[in-house]
């Protein structure tokens, strides 16, 4: 596909913080323009002037270049509040070609008529023809025959009877436009010849297709994907879930990782395969193939997806990727907010902090970490003067603690401060006091590390040297003494 003509729009609302459904809809609309070689638009619908906010806005724009749609990619943004005046002629001109009228009535009049509080607008208003005045809203005069048919590349043909749409508003009492009337007027403006959005949309669908008919103008072709649920397939909520994009990125989610599994939510690569390069989903990917059927957000499976995507890695990016949980205040806050990351300060001073001794066990903290945030405890030992000792695992380990004496005095007779050395000593003191290897290292590893578990230890005893790790068990020996 390629027609530089189409154009799409994602269009989120400054009003809290980037959900990952933002994030889905925002990736299908940026994949398809793409393929065809058409543009996005950014749009900011803003109105909500009691919600909206400045840094929700450049907090959209951020996550937005996290996931790699940068403002090279994009038209705008473009602001909704900037359009005022052209929902302001739209809504005259439905008035004036009759296509729309205003209403007085109240909910507590249209309960009063029907007898039911559950009754929807029964049209009172229709045929008064009011006038514009304060407090009257102005609806959308609805076809009271036939059928209206949205054409969606996902789901068919989805029909509506036109006699079960109510006369719907489209301008408020105070004159300003709802989301139905702004969003087509936007659209129309903007050229937009696909809409992209998911399924909780779709009622919408032939109200403003109406508008887009009534207006003059020909609908966009529409694609409403399937909406995200949770693991008790509830649709996903702020107020429940955990769904603000930045929490994952701040928690180490590689956007990399992030894009293939949003993508995967309601469709599928070729051949029996997840994991693949944005260049084969971009080269694949069909509207037509998203399944219709609610998309399964699954926490651990991102997260294993994450995990392959860190080991996947040269080592060079790896330790790029975890500098910003790594350097704490050598990076400064404004620094930290421009690159998006929002994760704590590390518990180690400053000028503890060696790049050059993190490098040495990079590789090994690679293979064995899912999330960035995760380097942390795997290598805090390196970088602070004492450990805090788990009281659990030192429980656990202080049964063979008795070996420690005797591990110290191997450990000082040793010529070279090596891995393999090390763990021949270790080993030799084990077998003396009938423990096994992994016996015997248990309660050296919680005296050094503070953890009963944690990047191999040997290799660890090397990086970490010999003076501070002897410092290290000679004070656990003793505490195992008292």
């Amino acid at each position: 596909m390629s027609d530089s003509r189409i154009r799409l729009r994602f269009a989120p609302s400054p009003t809290g913080m980037f959900h990952v459904g933002n994030a889905r809809s925002l990736l299908l609309n940026w994949v398809v323009a793409r393929q065809s070689g058409g543009t996005l638009v950014l749009r900011i619908e803003d109105t909500d002037a009691e919600r909206s906010r400045p840094e929700w806005t450049e907090g959209i724009v951020r996550a937005m270049a996290w996931l790699g749609v940068g403002p090279e990619e994009y038209e705008g943004p473009l602001f909704q509040s900037s359009y005022a005046a052209e929902h302001a002629k739209a809504a005259q001109q439905l008035f004036d070609t009759g296509k729309a009228y205003y209403c007085d009535c109240t909910r507590d009049g249209v309960r009063a008529r029907s007898g039911s509080q559950y009754a929807g607008y029964d049209g009172f208003c229709s045929d008064r023809s009011l006038d514009a005045a304060e407090g009257r809203a102005l609806r959308f005069r609805t076809p009271d025959v036939g059928v209206t048919v949205v054409k969606d590349l996902v789901r068919g043909e989805p029909t509506f009877e036109n006699r079960l749409i109510e006369d719907f508003v489209i301008a408020r009492g105070d004159g300003s436009p709802v989301f139905l009337l702004a969003n087509v007027v936007d659209d129309i403006a903007m050229g937009i010849t696909h809409v992209i959005r998911a399924e909780e949309h779709l009622p919408n669908a032939p109200k403003q297709q109406l508008l887009w008919q009534a207006l003059g103008h020909q609908p966009p072709t529409w694609a409403h994907t399937p909406i995200l649920v949770n693991e008790k397939r509830q649709k996903l909520s702020k107020r429940r879930d955990k769904v603000a994009l930045e929490m994952y990125r701040d928690e180490g989610f590689l956007a990399s990782a992030m894009r293939n599994y949003l993508m995967l939510l309601g469709w599928a690569p070729s051949g029996d395969r997840e994991i693949v390069p944005w260049s084969v989903i971009e080269d694949e990917f069909r509207l037509g193939q998203v399944n219709s059927a609610p998309a399964f957000f699954d926490l651990k499976k991102l997260t294993a997806f994450n995990g392959e995507y860190i080991r996947a890695l040269s080592i060079e990016e790896f330790i790029a990727a975890c500098a910003p949980w790594l350097t704490g205040p050598f990076v400064t806050a404004a620094e930290k907010a421009e690159a998006g990351f929002g994760v704590s300060v590390p518990p180690w001073q400053p000028d503890a902090y060696d790049p050059a001794m993190f490098a040495r066990l990079a590789p090994l903290a690679q293979t064995r970490i899912s999330l960035l945030s995760e380097i942390v405890p795997n290598v805090d030992f390196l970088f602070l003067d004492t450990v805090a000792m788990d009281e659990a695992s030192w429980a656990k380990a202080s049964k063979d603690a008795r070996v420690l004496p005797d591990v110290i005095a191997a450990f000082e007779a040793l010529p070279t401060w090596e891995a393999e050395p090390l763990k021949e000593a270790l080993l030799a003191v084990g077998e003396a006091h009938g423990l096994k290897l992994g016996k015997a290292q248990a309660p050296v590893r919680v005296a050094v590390t503070g953890r009963s578990v944690g990047l191999p230890l040997f290799e660890s005893l090397e990086v970490l040297g010999r003076e501070r790790t002897l410092a290290r068990l000679r004070a656990a020996a003793a505490r195992a003494a008292v």
